[in-house]
């Protein structure tokens, strides 16, 4: 009598199950004596988190749950005392903390990118009352409390069936997680994201305010600077030498016009450091003749030559002509000072609602944000005003800038002023 063949592995069985490798990927099952190895699920390193995270969700929803009740429950039974209120307040704060934690779960476990809300605005000195009605009406605590009630739930039905999958469900396991985990991740988008773009935008707004006044307060103290140590002081030599030429000038006219003499030439140099201080801070030739003229102005004391294009059907609000002004300007003294160029370019155009700059050269390149010679700081200041700054300088050249400032036209800008904008030649 022939031996009976040994019996397949059944499906279940100590070699077909939970394997790590690439999440989701099953193996074939093998028939009776076909030497086929039998069925296996591959569980990757992101099913296992998924697993790890639906089975935390019962813990964690029974937390969020209970504080999300006694914090309401408490906040609003002692509304009617005066301190039911406060301590609403200081319950929703406290929400804050539990999504931070939340969105710090997903992040490691999901691997869900969600953004953190901005801070509530704190103004020193505003008083109890306006702390109090900012905390009360924050809506990013109160959509984190109504994450924490309807969780519980969720996080007992996930950590149920998370359960009875790792014992009997095993073969649509990997399927089975990545389902459930999608709601979770739907959950924590739609509730513990910031408010909406408005949010962001806020932030970056305060972000950009701070860079503007750090810049205003750097250009006074330059500005002072300047008078103090140049004109200043040129002009303080100037009153002494007209005195001691008053005093000679009895005595011994010969050297008392010598004095005025040399007097009249600190009056030129003290005229002449008075305007390349004006021109620092807006050059007459911009505000009289536009973009074309004033940028061929600082073109020509460039040490390359410079070709500079300006192709805009009218003059841009004030304030952005400004900006794309010293922009040029900044970016030709690195040309001058860093580059090593032969040539260098300037171009300057509109694209529907935008003012687009370019200046290239065809130096030796290596130029980076960080190197020193102002990039950061130009990209600051464009950035505070919504505009680009992108920069692109390989080793050896060439280099090329291009920034992009929002377009506002000169007569939108003055809607009350009845002058037509000008154009730029």
């Amino acid at each position: 009598m022939t031996p009976p063949s040994p019996a397949p592995h059944p499906v279940g069985s100590s070699e077909g199950g939970i394997q790590g490798g690439t999440e989701g990927t099953a193996g074939t099952v093998g028939a009776p004596g076909s030497g086929e190895r039998p069925a296996r699920i591959a569980v990757g390193r992101q099913a296992w988190k998924e697993i790890a995270y639906l089975l935390s969700n019962f813990p964690v929803a029974l937390i969020g749950f209970l504080y999300a009740v006694v914090t309401v429950a408490v906040g609003v039974g002692l509304s009617v005392t005066v301190v039911g209120l406060p301590l609403l307040a200081v319950g929703l704060a406290g929400a804050r903390l539990l999504g931070r934690s939340e969105r710090a779960r997903a992040r490691a476990l999901l691997g869900v990118r969600i953004d953190e809300p901005s801070p509530l605005p704190r103004r020193p000195g505003a008083g109890f009352f306006p702390w109090l009605w900012t905390g009360l009406k924050d809506p990013v605590a109160w959509r984190t409390m109504l994450y924490g009630f309807i969780r519980l739930p969720w996080g007992v039905l996930t950590f149920v069936v998370t359960l009875v999958g790792l014992i009997v469900l095993w073969p649509v396991l990997a399927y089975l997680t990545r389902g459930l985990t999608n709601v979770d991740r739907a959950l924590a988008r739609g509730l513990l994201s910031p408010s909406d773009e408005l949010e962001r935008r806020i932030a970056e707004l305060e972000s950009d305010r701070g860079v503007v006044i750090d810049t205003a307060a750097a250009d006074l103290r330059r500005i002072e600077r300047d008078l103090h140590d140049g004109a200043q002081a040129r002009l303080v030599a100037l009153a002494m030498g007209l005195g001691l030429a008053k005093e000679k000038l009895l005595e011994d006219p010969e050297a008392a016009a010598a004095m005025v003499e040399e007097a009249h030439g600190e009056v030129k140099l003290a005229l002449r450091e008075l305007r390349d201080l004006a021109r620092g801070i807006h050059p007459a030739v911009l505000t009289d003749r536009g973009l074309d003229a004033a940028l061929s102005a600082i073109a020509s004391r460039c040490t390359v030559p410079v070709t500079v294009t300006v192709d805009l059907p009218e003059r841009p609000a004030e304030a952005i002509e400004g900006i794309a002004y010293f922009t040029v300007s900044e970016l030709l003294q690195n040309v001058s000072k860093h580059a090593r160029a032969r040539s260098a370019t300037v171009d300057v155009w509109r694209v529907k609602d935008r003012l687009l700059i370019q200046v290239a050269d065809d130096g030796h390149g290596g130029a980076r944000m960080d190197g020193g010679t102002g990039m950061a700081g130009l990209a600051e200041r464009l950035g505070a005003v919504d505009g680009l700054f992108v920069l692109e300088s390989p080793v050896g050249g060439p280099t090329t800038v291009t920034a992009e400032l929002p377009w506002r036209g000169r007569d939108a800008a003055r809607p009350a002023s009845g002058t037509p904008a000008g154009r730029s030649r």
